[in-house]
């Protein structure tokens, strides 16, 4: 498939590499193709003489000089797998949009901190999933859409070579994540179980070959071979529908899409196959890398999320997860959030027992635990973790990245802006005067938590009150006044009994002047208020 750079004069953000070994000298070549590349990072100097003598106009220079420079404004980083949090986290903090490869990184919990960073930080967040920037992929899933292979009965995908054999991550971290991004995407939905086998033949510790089944609650199953101890590189998926049969063979230099019209008739009771041609399937050809790294520049260049971003990256982490689990003998594992019930489409996550009533908005990559219960009206934002026994509404209104901790109720009036969290069976009132004969619906008053209060364990607030920004209500508190911006607010009645730094952190005031031992952020106090002080320069 011959790579070549678009015809138009079109003008990119610069990027700088981070890592240009194995795969970065490929990122390398079309970065620079697409005349982007600003800087290369490599710690080491036979790289990067080889890139100097390759690309002399593109500097070398140190990854904290590239965070450094406002003039680059993103990073593709290349390194190996387990510094990939890493990278990724000090790129965010630093302002840069990134481009990671697969995986996002090797755990869950960090692959989690990692996409809500990068939605605090506004940046752009993809990870290289390199196969949904393949033409062949990009077809056989509108083919799918369309409907022409009819109901999807079964997947299964062969990703198999001899090396190259790493030891920072296994067999299946190294080469599963991009088929189990494809069938996610293929599906537009997540599996509820999973099971897996695999062997460790090279190191007592770290699987050469392993073979994942997931289930779906679609009925659809699916399976991944993937190995580095096989005699010939194959790199194949194929989609069993009950019209039509794909294939997608990317070791074919011609017609790596096929489609094969094969039926089933059954005659006697006893199902008899009619074989049939193949039909080849045409797409317009471009590497997919060079499509990828362009796709990553105009999302940086438009502000819109790539293809691949970090909640996509974030679910093949999580099944990636599961099927490590799963390689224990005789273990099946099921994902936290079986997606019964919920699909991937719209974006958010509910566990099947889950219920969620008609006429409610739910945010992207917000995820809903057992039992809890959405009521109409409701209003929820990107990002929302809603944990067990958890009530909300009618008609509450909860912003962006809000915990709501097991048995906790939200009730109608109650408005909870970004980054409140709710501890585990706190309390909100909606009456002030309830009597259960006499109905006073009507008598609802408005409660309000300004962003970034934590609300602790146990607590009880009653209506009509407002709980200034990043607010600290004890555990077991009773609130029955407003609540200033930055209080610590404890005991029965509540009382002030101090300051909260927007990190969490207690403030100890000298002259009514305060700065966070934890974070560095300075405050002052204006009469019987705390303010933020903006830092200079």
């Amino acid at each position: 498939m011959k790579n070549e750079a678009p015809e138009t004069k079109q003008t990119y953000p610069s990027v700088a590499l981070i890592g240009g070994g194995y795969w970065g000298k490929n990122l390398v070549r079309n970065f620079s193709e697409l005349k982007a590349l600003a800087a290369i990072c490599d710690r080491r100097k036979e790289s990067l003489s080889q890139f100097s003598e390759d690309y002399p106009d593109i500097p070398a220079r140190t990854f904290e000089e590239i965070l450094d420079d406002p003039a680059i404004p993103a990073v593709a980083i290349a390194t190996p797998a387990e510094t990939h949090g890493r990278f990724v986290r000090e790129a965010l903090l630093a302002g840069k949009d990134v481009f990671v490869e697969k995986p996002l990184c090797l755990s869950v919990e960090e692959g989690e901190d990692l996409v809500a960073l990068a939605r605090e930080k506004e940046r752009i967040l993809m990870v290289g999933h390199l196969l949904w920037y393949h033409p062949a992929v990009l077809k056989l899933k509108s083919l799918i859409d369309n409907g022409d292979l009819g109901r999807i009965q079964y997947i299964y995908s062969n990703r198999l070579n001899l090396g190259k054999i790493r030891q920072e991550e296994n067999i299946l971290w190294s080469f599963a994540p991009h088929d189990i991004s494809v069938i996610l995407g293929l599906l537009d939905e997540s599996p509820d179980t999973i099971q897996a086998q695999g062997g460790n033949y090279l190191h007592p510790r770290i699987s050469d070959v392993t073979v994942s089944l997931l289930s779906f609650p679609s009925g659809v199953k699916a399976h991944i071979f993937v190995s580095w101890l096989h005699p010939f590189k194959e790199q194949k998926l194929i989609v069993v529908g009950d019209r039509k049969m794909a294939v997608f063979d990317d070791m074919e230099k011609k017609d790596k899409l096929l489609l094969y019209p094969h039926s089933i008739e059954w005659l006697n009771h006893i199902p008899v196959p009619n074989k049939a041609e193949a039909q080849s399937v045409s797409f317009e050809a471009e590497e997919p890398l060079l499509t990828e790294c362009r796709h990553f520049l105009e999302s940086v260049q438009t502000r819109t999320a790539p293809r691949t971003d970090g909640e996509e990256g974030l679910r093949v982490l999580r099944v990636l997860k599961a099927c490590q689990e799963a390689l224990d003998p005789n273990t099946q594992a099921a994902l936290p959030f079986s997606q019964a019930s919920a699909r991937l489409r719209p974006g958010y996550t509910a566990h099947e027992t889950a219920h969620i009533d008609g006429d409610v908005e739910i945010g992207e990559g917000t995820r809903i635990w057992h039992f809890s219960h959405i009521m109409k009206g409701s209003k929820l934002g990107k990002a929302c973790k809603i944990g067990q026994n958890v009530v909300l509404g009618p008609k509450a209104i909860i912003g962006d990245n809000v915990k709501i901790q097991n048995n906790v109720s939200v009730y109608e009036g109650v408005t909870l802006e970004d980054d409140v969290f709710c501890g585990p069976s706190m309390v909100f009132t909606n009456v002030f005067n309830p009597r259960s004969e006499i109905p006073r619906m009507d008598a609802l008053k408005p409660t309000r938590v300004k962003r970034g209060a934590t609300l602790g364990a146990n607590c009880t607030v009653l209506c009509g009150l407002t709980l200034g920004a990043y607010a600290f209500v004890g555990a077991g508190a009773v609130v029955t006044e407003d609540v200033p911006d930055y209080a610590l607010v404890v005991g029965n009645p509540g009382r002030v009994a101090g300051w909260m730094c927007r990190c969490g952190v207690k403030l100890g005031f000298k002259k009514d002047e305060a700065e966070c031992g934890e974070c560095g952020r300075g405050y002052r106090k204006v009469g019987d208020e705390v303010e933020a002080v903006e830092a200079s320069g």
